[in-house]
Parts: C-alpha cells; sequence; structure tokens
C-alpha cells in the first residue's frame, strides 16, 4: 500500500475512505490508455467506475434499466449502505414486484464521475503524484457524468438502455443520456429535475461551497493529507441544501415551533427548537459518508447545467429526432425544481413531436418527496414502465 493509500485511508477515522480506494460493490476500470476527455478539454486516466446491480439481465440485453443518483446519493439505490448501515436511498421504489421491479428489469445504478464510493473523483490517488487528486481533480460537468456512464454500459455490452430514470441531479443526468446517447434509450423518466440552474439553485450551492472552504480544516482541499476532514463546514453546507429539499408545509407539520427536549427557552444558542436539532443531525451524519471536495465537484457541475444552452439557446434542439418515450414527474410542492421547469422540458419534447407523457403529483413533501412514500408516483412509475415493456415484448 501506497503512502498515499494510507493516509487516504487513516486520515480521521472516517469509516468511508476504504470505500473510495476498494469499494464494496462492483466497479469496473478503465486504463491509462483509454482516457475520459471533459467537456474542459481535461482527460481523466486511469477511471474507475462503482456500481451495483439489482436483478438478471435477460439474453437478449434488453430489459436494463439505469438508475441515476442525484447529488448526495450513490450507487447503493436498493441495497444496505456499506458505511451507514441504513436501506438503500430508493428501496422505496427498486426491488422485487416494486415500481421499479427486479423481478422484471436489470437495474443499473452507477456511482456518479467525482463521487466519492469508489468512481473516480477528488479522494481518489492522482497516479501523477501518488497522492489524492484534491483540487487538481479537473471540473466536471452532467455531461461528463453520462459519457462516463456510456464507459459502463458499452462494457456490461448493453447496446440499448430500456430505461433511463433518475430524480434532482439523476434527472439532469436523464436529460444528458437522451440528448446525447438518442438511439441508445428507448424510455426516459426525468423527475422533479429541470432543463438548467436557476440564479437561485446556483447560489445555495454557492453558499455551502463556502462554508466548506470557509473551514480551517478544508486545507485548501488538501485535508486527506492533513488527516482532517472539513466536518463543520460540510456539515453547514448540508443543512442549507437540506432545508430546500423540503417544503414549507412539511417543515411547520413535523417541526414547527416546538422545543427539542425542554419545557422553556434555554436563553442561549443550543439547538432550542426540534428543528434546529435536526438539521443539526443531518449536518452531523452527512459528513461521516461524503467528501467535501466531491460535494464542491459535484455542486459546480450541476451549476453548469444547461441543456438550452448547449443547444444553441433552444431547448428543443436537444431532442431532436428523438426516438425516446418520455415521462416527466413533478410535484406540487417542490420549490427547488418546480413544476414549471418540467413543463419547460415537455414543451421542447412536444416542439419535436417527441412521445411525452407528464405528470405532477400532489404532495407535501417538497423535493425529497420522489425518495419518499408517495403512491400515485410510485403508481405512475409502475404504469409507465409496465406499459412500455409490455410494448416491446418484455414479460
Amino acid at each position: 500500500m501506497s503512502t498515499g493509500e494510507e493516509k487516504l485511508q487513516c486520515s480521521a477515522g472516517i469509516a468511508r475512505r476504504p470505500e473510495v480506494l476498494s469499494p464494496s460493490s462492483l466497479s469496473v476500470d478503465f486504463p491509462e490508455s483509454e482516457p475520459l476527455k471533459l467537456e474542459s478539454g481535461q482527460l481523466i486516466a486511469p477511471l474507475t467506475i462503482a456500481y451495483n446491480t439489482y436483478g438478471t439481465l435477460n439474453a437478449a440485453k434488453s430489459n436494463a434499466i439505469l438508475v441515476c443518483h442525484a447529488l448526495t446519493g450513490d450507487q447503493h439505490a436498493a441495497s444496505i449502505h456499506p458505511v451507514t448501515g441504513k436501506p438503500g436511498w430508493w428501496e422505496k421504489l427498486v426491488g422485487p414486484g416494486k415500481p421499479i421491479d427486479t423481478d422484471r428489469f436489470f437495474i443499473i445504478c452507477p456511482n456518479i464521475l467525482g463521487g466519492c464510493m469508489g468512481s473516480t473523483g477528488p479522494a481518489s490517488l492522482n497516479p501523477k503524484t501518488g497522492k489524492p487528486y484534491g483540487l487538481d481533480f479537473p471540473v466536471i460537468t452532467i455531461g461528463d457524468m453520462v459519457d462516463a456512464q456510456v464507459r459502463l454500459i458499452d462494457h456490461l455490452g448493453i447496446d440499448v438502455l430500456f430505461s433511463v430514470v433518475g430524480g434532482s441531479m439523476g434527472g439532469m443526468q436523464v436529460l444528458e443520456w437522451a440528448s446525447r446517447q438518442k438511439q441508445r434509450v428507448a424510455t426516459a423518466i426525468p423527475i422533479a429535475t429541470a432543463p438548467w440552474h436557476t440564479a437561485q439553485n446556483i447560489a445555495f450551492h454557492e453558499v455551502g461551497r463556502q462554508a466548506v472552504m470557509a473551514d480551517p480544516d478544508w486545507c485548501g482541499g488538501s485535508y486527506y493529507e492533513q488527516g482532517v476532514v472539513p466536518k463543520n463546514g460540510l456539515s453547514v453546507a448540508r443543512m442549507a441544501a437540506h432545508i430546500t429539499y423540503l417544503s414549507e408545509r412539511a417543515l411547520q407539520g413535523k417541526f414547527g415551533r416546538n422545543l427539542q427536549d425542554r419545557a422553556a427557552r434555554s436563553f442561549s444558542f443550543d439547538a432550542d427548537f426540534k428543528i434546529e436539532s435536526y438539521l443539526r443531525y443531518q449536518g452531523s451524519t452527512f459528513v461521516d459518508r461524503f467528501d467535501a471536495n466531491s460535494y464542491l465537484y459535484i455542486t459546480r457541475a450541476m451549476d453548469y447545467f444547461d441543456l438550452e444552452a448547449a443547444h444553441g439557446g433552444k431547448l428543443a434542439n436537444a431532442f431532436l429526432r428523438t426516438r425516446t418515450q418520455f415521462c416527466v414527474v413533478s410535484f406540487t410542492s417542490d420549490w427547488l425544481y418546480p413544476t414549471r421547469d418540467s413543463k419547460t422540458i415537455v414543451k421542447a419534447l412536444n416542439a419535436v413531436a417527441a412521445n411525452v407523457s407528464f405528470v405532477e403529483i400532489e404532495s407535501d413533501k417538497g423535493h425529497d418527496a420522489f425518495l419518499l412514500e408517495e403512491p400515485e408516483f410510485h403508481a405512475t412509475v409502475r404504469g409507465f414502465l409496465s406499459a412500455a415493456a409490455a410494448k416491446r415484448g418484455l414479460g
């Protein structure tokens, strides 16, 4: 084991570190002779993509569904997380007999490029130095993430994906897949997402990045070698972001102005209110499973996402001559990526006569509704996939 690997695994005693170098999931390595060219013009080589699969690929390789995760997700969509020990982030949707049915479909969920659970990212070892990349890792885009996933799908020998599904940033990847790989995506389900990041979206991300970079333990991005973690800054970033995932109604209904384990105000800066305690908990647990530099790089990729600008200032151009069947889903209480963003996507698809259906789900759970128990949403996904499977002759 190299000195860089020893420092990486020992740094601050974080249980996630071994997953960076030796993920407990499946992984595929692409050699230095096969570099991935990024939109910035830079190259990444060698390249590792960590991923999980669920279900069985049929003989024709026609039943594969790619599940794309959101900002703080990973490849453990429907399996126990190796660091937290918690169930997969989409176990409500993915599994035997569930809407994304592993008895019928072969599910592939990769950790994105830039992630921190085994795919190449800023915590990975830079082959030129033997140390973690840190800020030497090149800035990436959502398109770069998709190009890396294409490498994985090619490796698995799958020509056409039956479906590409994802929510939030995962939905952005779905849109990029449908735009970049028109002949390889039979159906697509972009959920609670948008065709570009708004100024408000960018603003929230910038607050989070500045919180991370203001932490003295960030060390200019080289905290791996210093044996520290910018946990305070990353915790604050998570707290701020988590607010955007919820709705005012959900926050008020769940927490209101209720005090946390006390009968009266403390007249201090302790967590007097339940909502304060909840956010602090969300922040503190996040730092155990996520890398601070990955947070910087992934949020930047989301900010750069603009499917309209990438296609001559006309969003419809992204879907010209598409044969993909789309189901676009939004939630009424999602103010991070509101329904108007989904309608913009639908309008662009209609402009090129694409096969598209649109469903707005009534929910008070906010943006995170796509991760939670929402019967109408689950029924929508099940119905769309079942109908599409029947049309394509999948039993």
